[in-house]
């Protein structure tokens, strides 16, 4: 009789071992599988990231812009420097 039960005690063990193994590699393919889908999805959040966001446009720099447009009209071959100072100026006046 003790040679029955150690021959049932290892055919156990190795069912044991083998359903261990098959679960294991289910267990993996199911792990790959997952990984493989979250790979495209962290690449898209990281991409938002790196999203530069506009900012909303003051008030005094769209007015500052009608300005310098209404300048560089009429005196087309003026120096930038000297009519973004008048255009401030205007429309510091404009603005009060």
């Amino acid at each position: 009789m003790p040679g029955f039960a150690e021959e049932l005690a290892a055919l156990v063990a190795a069912a044991f071992v083998l359903g261990v193994k098959q679960e294991a590699g289910k267990q993996a393919k199911k792990a790959g599988k997952e990984l493989v889908r979250e790979i495209p999805k962290a690449v898209g959040r990281e991409q938002k990231r790196n999203v530069k966001v506009r900012r909303k446009v003051s008030a005094y720099n769209k007015e500052y812009a009608r300005q310098y447009k209404k300048l560089k009209l009429n005196h087309p071959r003026t120096a930038f420097a000297v009519l973004a100072k008048k255009a401030h100026r205007a429309t510091r006046k404009v603005m009060k």
